[in-house]
């Protein structure tokens, strides 16, 4: 296979693999390290930058050493083809790694974004791992016909990558015998998670456990033998969910048919899923695996991404314990507006004393460490207009009303709070405006400018280059 070839299939999975994570996780970039034959320089292909800033690790580990090079297993022991010899994760801040060995390619190392709301990065080193698989058929074929269709699978792989992350898992913590089939489970899990039972989405715990776990369990009901209820049936799982919504009870299946209803411990070797209406989250022994919701598995927590807030307030002037205790009144109502999936505005004040913002005033500001408060702010900030918090962790007002004069950054692309938001705080300095949308994406705004903008990055080129050197990207 010529040149220009080997540097499309590069292409086509690093774009396979960029997509498929970034409905995944969200916007996700992808870059890869290789090396073809044991005697090349390593070769980086990075198209949208995301290694910049690791150029003093990168030299260290592949130019400065040459102990990746020495660490190779003999190609004598590569028996089968497309057998890999993992590369584990290099830890770099902010990244996620996973590279490995074949016949076809000497060394590939695939990196992509460690997200900070991930639920866990399990299942995209998969999909990493995937990708070195993928490359080095793709090199070892013959004909570039068939080379596209490594970008296709990559992009589809996020069921996948999940069960991969799980089966290997299982395998490790409880071996290779357990019967578990994780397949049909997940299918099952996405399938009631679509279903609606009289207009509700389905809440509650589903647990698929080892058929040698169930005589340890306390159930509460269990249905016979004769009377199977398969867990295929979504519609009947889903209406079964009634019997443990809102409930410290737990529907258990042992992934082909639903066996009871149980109280208590669960055994270590389980799957669970917790539905919570339109949304859920993964488990496997007890560990977060990932989030479904709209027929798909996802990484998010679903907690707001608020990592600049915290970053602003770790910077000011203020105390570090009022600054993070602020963060987390703060976090509290905004992960309670999207949770509740509506909007809302708050204005974190940081001037003595505070700003005068039209709105309903309160006669005695009330204090956000006491619970109490803190859930009536919670429910105060479903009404229209932002609520003013001061650097003394106190509610000042509610329902105030953000004006100020057009700015050239206002997006009208957005609604009126974000826009409104923008116009105040250029107009008002020493204080920060978080908004939240009713669709979860949370904007932190000062000085009349989105702090956190979403990322925007170049598409792949459909011109390929041939990847350069390391030597002469660090020189670049």
């Amino acid at each position: 296979m010529n040149h220009s070839i080997k540097n499309l299939c590069i292409y086509h999975v690093l774009d396979g693999l960029a997509e498929g994570l970034s409905h995944y996780s969200g916007p996700s970039r992808a870059a890869l390290l290789y090396a073809e034959k044991p005697d090349d320089k390593v070769h980086v292909c990075d198209p949208q930058r995301l290694l910049e800033g690791h150029e003093p690790v990168l030299k260290k580990l592949y130019v400065t050493s040459d102990g990746w090079r020495r660490e190779a297993p003999s190609t004598l022991n590569f028996k089968l083809f497309g057998q890999i010899y993992p590369e584990k994760n290099l830890q770099l801040a902010g990244l996620i790694s996973f590279g490995g060995r074949t016949q076809s390619i000497f060394y590939q190392m695939w990196f992509t974004e460690h997200h900070p709301d991930m639920c866990s990065i399990g299942p995209t080193e998969r999909w990493l791992e995937h990708a070195v698989c993928l490359l080095a058929h793709d090199f070892a074929n013959e004909d570039a016909f068939y080379t596209r269709n490594s970008r296709y699978v990559l992009r589809e792989y996020a069921t996948h990558a999940v069960r991969d992350f799980i089966r290997d898992d299982l395998n490790i913590k409880f071996g290779w015998d357990t019967s578990m089939e994780v397949y049909p489970i997940l299918d099952t899990i996405l399938g009631v998670s679509k279903t609606r039972e009289e207009g509700a989405w389905p809440r509650g715990l589903l647990a698929f456990v080892e058929p040698d776990s169930l005589p340890e369990m306390h159930f509460l009901i269990r249905f016979p033998s004769v009377d199977v209820l398969k867990v295929n049936n979504y519609k009947h799982v889903r209406k079964l969910l009634l019997a443990v919504e809102n409930s410290d009870r737990k529907l258990v299946s042992d992934g082909r048919k639903i066996i009871g209803v149980v109280s208590g411990e669960l055994p270590q070797c389980r799957i669970t899923a917790d539905f919570r209406g339109g949304h859920g989250f993964l488990r496997f022994a007890g560990e977060l695996v990932c989030s479904f919701s709209d027929g798909s598995f996802h990484s998010t927590t679903r907690k707001s991404n608020l990592v600049h807030l915290e970053e602003l307030l770790v910077t000011s002037s203020l105390d570090p314990a009022v600054s993070s205790l602020l963060f987390k009144i703060v976090s509290c109502i905004v992960e309670a507006a999207g949770e509740q999936k509506h909007g809302c505005s708050l204005v974190i004040d940081f001037n003595d004393p505070p700003v005068q913002i039209s709105g309903q005033q309160l006669e005695r500001p009330v204090d956000l460490q006491h619970e109490q408060y803190l859930e009536l702010a919670k429910s105060l900030a479903r009404v229209d207009g932002a609520l003013h918090i001061c650097s003394d962790l106190h509610l000042h007002g509610f329902a105030c009303l953000l004006d100020g004069r057009f700015i050239k950054t206002e997006d009208r692309a957005r609604g009126a709070r974000f826009n409104s938001a923008l116009r105040f705080t250029s107009e008002n300095p020493n204080l920060i405006v978080v908004v939240v949308s009713s669709d979860r994406p949370v904007s932190v705004i000062q000085g009349g400018a989105l702090l956190n903008p979403p990322s925007e990055w170049e598409p792949f080129s459909l011109f390929v280059t041939p990847p350069p050197t390391l030597e002469e990207w660090l020189r670049r």
